[in-house]
């Protein structure tokens, strides 16, 4: 194939791309009342329950919590590469472009993985796969999926590592995983999911494990390829410090339910949840010199025994006994923002 035919196969690919799944004004990705479940010999893990968040063209949105939220699930219920069993999609809808990604074929999703919608894996040394080069590895997307030959495939392998700034990409591209670092790890699987164009790109913990002057080179990254290509990208992470200069909205779960939805300067400004102003006031400041750090106390709740009313009560310091008995309510609208909480007017309002 000449360089003509490759930039021609590009661009029918691009358009091909462009009009087989388009957006409903603007709206990529429409996730409502979604739940997962997984079933252990030790019970039922109710890991989502009844999540429910939007994501457009060209917008970042930030997915925040602590470890067992059920961020990464909700990932992989999108992907559809849930294990089951022993998980399960026991509700709910993924909307993408319109169309329920959980009614498809499943040649039909399989085709939207990876092409449409694609993912950035926390650990990128347990993702890829240590016997093949990188190379090899990322010109399998462009081998199976666009059908190019070896040669054509390996040269479109060796641009996307220089479009995510590997240095000499194309000796590189015959190293193996192993002989590069935690950030060009990650990089490479950058390379891996934007390889095919997609719309939506899911970044779980993209920067774990990584020092801050790496952090900040991936973030920068991803902000620069998402402005180019207009996608739209899912940020997971548990560390508010990464998404500020990101991310555009935040959704912040905790115990598989979305507790608080809002833009970021919103989130940061004023919280209208518990549990979203204890994880604000646990990040160390350079104003409060000297002072104790504040912390939520308690651990948070095992999946297979939620506790009754509010999960977040036992370790919330405004719990009345309302949130002891009663669920918390729907996502509530508090004007462009919405919180799920008896009192969130009350927390908005510093009245409690």
């Amino acid at each position: 194939m000449t360089k003509e035919e490759l930039t021609d196969a590009r661009s029918s690919g691009s358009a091909a791309h462009k009009s087989a799944w388009q957006p409903v004004d603007g709206r990529l990705l429409d996730v409502e009342d979604l739940h997962v479940e997984f079933r252990t010999r030790d019970g039922v893990a109710k890991a989502i329950n009844g999540a429910s968040f939007t994501l457009d063209e060209g917008e970042t949105l930030a997915i925040l919590g602590e470890s067992g939220s059920g961020k990464s699930v909700t990932a992989q219920a999108i992907m559809g590469i849930l294990d089951t069993p022993p998980g399960f999609i026991t509700g709910g809808k993924i909307k993408y472009c319109g169309k329920d990604l959980l009614t498809l074929p499943r040649k039909t999703r399989e085709q939207v993985r990876g092409t449409e919608i694609s993912m950035i894996f926390q650990d990128a040394l347990s993702a890829l796969n240590p016997v093949f080069q990188v190379g090899w590895q990322i010109a399998e997307m462009f081998r199976v999926h666009r059908g190019l030959n070896k040669s054509d495939a390996l040269d479109e392998a060796i641009r996307l590592m220089e479009r995510v700034k590997i240095p000499g990409a194309r000796e590189r591209a015959k190293a193996f995983p192993h002989q590069f670092s935690g950030g060009m790890r990650q990089r490479i699987m950058i390379a891996m999911a934007i390889a095919l164009d997609p719309a939506v790109l899911i970044a779980d913990e993209p920067t774990t494990a990584l020092d801050v002057t790496v952090q900040a080179q991936i973030m920068e990254l991803l902000a620069d390829l998402q402005e180019e290509r207009k996608m739209g990208l899912i940020l997971i992470t548990h560390d508010l410090g990464v998404v500020a200069d990101v991310a555009d909205r935040i959704a912040v779960m905790y115990a598989g339910r979305l507790v608080e939805g809002a833009s970021v300067y919103d989130v940061y400004a004023n919280p209208a949840h518990p549990y979203t102003k204890g994880l604000l006031d646990s990040i160390p400041r350079l104003d409060q010199k000297g002072q104790t750090l504040s912390a939520i106390g308690g651990l948070p709740p095992n999946l297979t025994r939620i506790p009754k009313g509010c999960a977040f009560h036992p370790r919330c310091v405004y719990a009345q006994d309302i949130c002891k008995s009663d669920p918390p309510p729907p996502l509530l609208d508090l004007g462009g923002r919405t919180s799920a909480c008896h009192f969130a007017k009350e927390v908005l309002n510093h009245e409690l």
